[in-house]
């Protein structure tokens, strides 16, 4: 009986050695989650139990339990390296279309620009945004960044806070009419850059001439052109049109008025602007067209006081091609491209997983586990929600495992070996003994 009580205690040490050696080794992988061996005591017993004197058997690997604790996060400076601050694992599909889980972020694209983890073999999963960079959650697909260029977006509106200074003295527009090209002839100008449906540039400038005490004049030129395309000066010369704006004694806008509209609001819509391009001092075509529904500029936020005229940079909506120039990703795990025209755009938006049993899932190589029946189905979810982490960028979740305990257990997995080593000598002593005897 001693010789099994000893060996199965040397079988014992040598797993606790393993153990211990494995999460050694593993010092220094990303994601890695350390293990710990649980052993149990071995009683024989009867159908009518054990008695007051039973001895036991010896010990038994009861399991191999990981440790899901949390990793120290590091930068690491890759664009795809990810971590997750807390609870869940990235969510990856194999080469044989299985799922895999994993806490190791270390993901990069392949060359159809879907990310993967870092032998290529997996991607990552999550739900892919549409044209207009919206996220819909719904059923898993792989993430893919898409490298083509951003499409242009004809502009739609303008909108800016600016300010006329009230003291600026009157212009007699009898004895000087309006003129681009003498600046005496309006008080203060205003440039904005709009697109048509192509992506070309074409800048609009307002020319803010104060006609009167509450009362200023607005001339739109767009390519120093009527927004029509008609010239302003020489052949087929047409005069611009003048928007007129009012305001009251406290200085705020009462309402703009453009021919041949009488109707009084704080919107001037430009309906009929007709994108072209000058050759040769010549207006031609294009090829492209303005958005249908005209040019909306917002002049709601126009105040008129007796501080120095300025405007804020406009906000307008429309934008040139735009090559992809970086990416990043929020806590949410939100994929943002940004673009050569300074637009960004969500590109998708990886899943975490959660399990109810952690323990139950299947170690599968690679800092990867498997769904098992032990472990329940996981739970898919954007990241901070509920339990589940958050994502940090550039980052890699380091190993759990504590090199000193690890150390120290290998002196005690060594002392335990010794001891029972002893044990089986001891047992073979007696033994030589009582055959001597005989």
């Amino acid at each position: 009986m001693s010789f099994n009580i000893g060996l199965s205690g040397l079988y014992a040490a040598n797993k606790q050695l393993d153990v211990t050696g494995n999460n050694i080794a593993n010092v220094a992988t990303t994601g890695f989650k350390s293990s710990r061996a649980e052993f149990s005591d071995i009683y024989a017993a009867s159908k009518l139990g054990t008695g007051s004197n039973t001895i036991g058997n010896g010990v038994n690997l009861s399991a191999v339990s990981q440790q899901f604790t949390q990793g120290d996060v590091n930068a690491s400076g890759g664009l795809l390296d990810m971590a997750i601050q807390g609870g869940g694992f990235f969510v990856q599909k194999g080469s044989d279309g299985s799922l895999e889980y994993t806490r190791a972020g270390t993901f990069k694209t392949d060359k159809d620009g879907y990310i993967t983890n870092s032998t290529g073999t997996s991607r990552l999963q999550g739900y892919m945004a549409d044209t207009d960079g919206k996220v819909t959650q719904g059923a898993l697909s792989d993430l893919q960044i898409n490298l083509s260029n951003l499409p242009p977006k004809a502009s739609t509106k303008v909108d800016s806070t600016s300010n006329l200074k009230s003291s600026e003295p009157v212009i007699d527009q009898a004895t000087k009419p309006f003129d681009p090209a003498d600046t005496s002839t309006f008080t203060t100008q205003y440039q904005t850059t709009l697109y048509d449906t192509q992506g070309n540039s074409h800048p609009m400038v307002q020319y803010m001439v104060k006609t009167d005490s509450n009362t200023w004049k607005s001339y739109t030129l767009i390519d120093g052109r009527n927004p029509d395309g008609t010239p302003i000066s020489g052949t087929g010369a047409v005069a611009p049109v003048a928007s007129t704006l009012t305001f009251d004694t406290a200085g705020a806008l009462q309402g703009v008025v453009t021919p041949p509209s009488t109707v009084s609001n704080t919107t001037l819509t430009i309906g009929d602007w007709k994108p072209g391009v000058l050759d040769n001092d010549v207006w031609k075509d294009n090829g492209a067209a303005a958005n249908p529904g005209g040019i909306a500029i917002n002049m709601g936020n126009i105040t008129q006081y007796n501080s120095a005229s300025y405007r804020n940079p406009p906000i307008t909506d429309g934008y040139a091609t735009g090559e992809i120039t970086g990416l990043s990703i929020d806590g949410n795990g939100v994929l943002f491209a940004t673009f050569s025209n300074q637009q960004s755009k969500a590109v998708g938006q990886l899943s975490l997983a959660s399990f109810n049993n952690e323990q139950g899932l299947l170690p599968a190589g690679g800092s990867t586990w498997k769904e098992t029946f032990a472990s329940g189905q996981p739970g898919y979810d954007t990241p901070q929600s509920g339990t589940l982490g958050s994502i940090v960028q550039k980052s890699l979740e380091n190993s759990n495992v504590n090199l000193t305990s690890e150390l120290v257990d290998l002196i005690k997995a060594q002392s335990n070996y010794q001891a029972n080593a002893k044990t089986i000598s001891t047992q073979s002593t007696i033994m030589q003994t009582i055959i001597q005897m005989t």
